[in-house]
This record gives structure tokens, sequence and C-alpha cells, in this order.
């Protein structure tokens, strides 16, 4: 139960640190822009739930709004092994590719079938990382866990047309989300922002 607990209070922390960076940047992201366990099925009764779905608004162009920036967020607080964290992509890639089948329909050429994120989003939203609940030395684990994962075959379509980046917790609030503290998983020597 203290797990769960810590889990959704770093979640929480989280969703606070985007909100409060778009209120001083002047991007729209509202309390109703982070939610929570959103079910995305991945077929075989099986689903990607990730702790957090963002919706962001850069702020204002030309006096019209930015675009509308999307993210599945994972919180992970180093109560699984590293290999444990990176399968998650995995999970993500399959939803990625994910088309469901119709009772009594099969797709053709004239009609395929549609992956399964499209009937909610434009595009796929990106991937961010939290960290938290290591020091120094497990952040690196960590990441060094998800670089090797960026390997897989299965996972190569996905990584080329998704951002996945991971941050420490401990970066993210002090600098604010919107700061080169990311590093994407397939470069993670890099630091970028999120929300390029």
């Amino acid at each position: 139960m203290r797990l769960k607990v810590g889990h959704a209070l770093t979640v929480t922390e989280t969703g606070l640190a985007f909100l409060q960076d778009a209120r001083r940047r002047g991007d729209v992201c509202r309390p109703m822009d982070w939610m929570t366990e959103v079910h995305h099925p991945i077929g075989k009764g099986e689903a990607v739930i990730p702790d957090a779905l963002l919706y962001y608004r850069r702020g204002p162009v030309d006096g019209e709004g930015g675009p509308m920036l999307r993210a599945f967020v994972e919180v992970d607080r180093a109560t699984m092994g590293p290999e444990r964290l990176a399968a998650k992509l995995t999970a993500y890639a399959r939803l990625h590719s994910y088309v469901p089948t119709i009772p009594g329909r099969r797709p053709t050429i004239q009609q395929p079938g549609v992956e399964e994120w499209r009937r909610r989003y434009p595009l796929f939203p990106r991937l961010l990382i939290v960290l938290d609940g290591t020091g120094p030395t497990g952040i690196e684990n960590r990441i060094t866990a998800l670089h090797a994962a960026t390997r897989e075959l299965a996972l190569y379509s996905f990584l080329h047309e998704v951002p996945v980046l991971v941050a420490p917790l401990t970066d993210l609030l002090p600098h604010g989300p919107a700061a080169p503290v990311w590093r994407p998983v397939q470069d993670p020597d890099r630091r970028v922002p999120w929300n390029i």
C-alpha cells in the first residue's frame, strides 16, 4: 500500500511540475490536461496504462494557440528492476502497431486496418519516463537499460516515429519540464527539452 501511495504522490508531483512550468511559460496545461491511468488496449485482453496522459499547448503564436502536444508519462520509482522498466518500451511499441480485429471483417487493400491509437490521437503521444527513488548510479543504470533496449529490432519503427525521453525527477523539479533535462533513449548523452 505504501508503494502505491508513494507512486501516486510522485505522479502528482510530476503533473504539478508540468502545470507550473506551463503557467510560467505562458503555455496551456490545466489540471484536467493531466489524466492518470488511461486504458489503451493492445489485444488479447492486455492493455497499456500509462501513469499519466498529458495534454499541453504551447503559448500563443501570432495571437493563436500553438500546437497541442501529447505525452504518455511513466513514473518509475525504482521499485522494479531496470530490465523490467526497459520492457515497457515493448508494450508501447505494441500499442503503436496494434490494429484491432473486427469480427466478420478482414482488412483489405481498399480498407486497411487502422491502429487503435489513431481513434484518439492525430499523432502517437511521445513517451516521457520520469525516474525517482534512486541515486545517480541507479538513474544511470536505468537509462543504460533503456538505451540497451533500443537495439531490439521490434522497437525500430516505434523509436524512429515516437520521441522517447527520460529524465530524473531531481532535474525536472528545479529546472522545469521544458528545460533540456530530458535524455533521448537512443542517444542518452544528449539533453533536450521534451516539447521540441
